[in-house]
């Protein structure tokens, strides 16, 4: 499906004023790596040769598919939670809405923190990712994502319990935790005596690229962040261009379900406008033989939300030969049908 025009969308103001005073800085993302410390994984910052020869480039992969649940959202949701429940007033449960892998993510945070937590999750979210939520002690309501509001489901729910709700993207505390990525890229990277031109980094609500590029930019000023995006569900790509929030059209589809917010954020967009260089989308198509190029050059399992970074190095949808770019792997937690399917399609 063809990115949807800007003009045919509707589009949302960010709230400058408001959102400045709690957007979040390096020192909160070094905070984050404080409480992160002994809790989540540093994921291994590889190489692949094989990579580096079909692309031209020098590339640096950063496996959050070997982070805790299988993605990067252990992160932001354990900075949240283990904050609340440290500096108070300690909430007596979670409450957190999430096609899946912040729901994982903040099942396993809460259940480290001794909270119970409740999950919105859509009815058609994969299998693996409801059954891998439940299995973390979360209790999973199911709702449809095309007819029912989420948020609306997860404020009543939160007041029913008393309950403080874990939003995916859209929170400061979220964006430092997704913030020690790039934090760990940058370290990582200029240990091995390499300095990344250009970062790939997955893009739904925005959170993660926003904490990122953040950490990146800090330490690495000249370095160009890139979101990825399915096509389609390329919103942040249309906002910059447009200068403002632009909403996805209602009828997209994509198999990328962890990447299928209606619209960036309003905290990720007032920070992502300032530091990104631009957006990058990738047909479905073009997911599905990224993931099987991480199988087979990488020996990883990556799903379709978690491999658009890739897809757009495949693709060449920058001029990468020569350049040193780091990419990341946000999440593994793939359908089984959707990876046959991918395997046998790279035939």
């Amino acid at each position: 499906m063809p990115s949807s025009p800007a003009s045919t969308v509707p589009t949302l103001t960010v709230s400058e004023a408001a959102a400045s005073q709690a957007l979040p800085t390096h020192r909160d993302i070094e905070q984050a790596a404080l409480r992160l410390a002994g809790h989540a994984i540093h994921t291994p910052l590889l190489r692949s040769p094989a990579l580096d020869q079909l692309t031209g480039a020098r590339v640096l992969i950063k496996p959050e598919t070997l982070q805790r649940t299988g993605s990067f959202k252990f992160r932001g949701a354990f900075n949240k939670i283990r904050r609340l429940v440290e500096e108070g007033p300690k909430p007596k449960a979670i409450v957190a809405f999430s096609s899946g892998n912040h729901a994982q993510g903040v099942a396993a945070a809460a259940a480290l923190m001794g909270l119970p937590a409740t999950i919105v999750m859509p009815a058609d979210a994969p299998a693996i990712k409801i059954n891998n939520t439940r299995a973390l002690g979360a209790e999973v309501i199911a709702y449809d994502r095309y007819r029912q509001d989420r948020e609306q489901v997860a404020k009543k729910l939160a007041e029913e319990r008393n309950a403080a709700i874990v939003r995916p993207y859209d929170d400061p505390d979220i964006i430092a935790g997704q913030g020690t990525i790039g934090r760990e890229i940058a370290a990582d990277a200029l240990a091995l005596g390499l300095t990344p031109e250009i970062a790939l980094v997955p893009c739904g609500g925005g959170g993660l690229i926003a904490g990122t590029g953040l950490a990146l930019k800090h330490a690495l000023p000249a370095i160009k962040v890139y979101g990825c995006e399915p096509v389609g569900f390329d919103d942040t790509k249309r906002s910059l261009e447009a200068g403002q929030r632009v909403a996805n059209a209602p009828d997209a589809r994509s198999i990328c379900d962890a990447l299928m917010a209606a619209t960036p954020g309003e905290l990720t967009f007032a920070i992502n406008r300032r530091q990104l260089a631009g957006g990058l989308a990738v047909s479905d198509d073009e997911v599905m033989r990224a993931i099987a190029v991480a199988h087979n050059l990488l020996k990883l399992v990556v799903e379709p939300g978690g491999v658009v970074a890739l897809a757009a190095l495949l693709t060449g949808k920058l001029d990468f030969k020569g350049r040193t770019v780091a990419l990341v792997l946000s999440g593994g937690n793939v359908d089984p049908e959707i990876y046959a399917r991918a395997l046998a399609l790279a035939g």
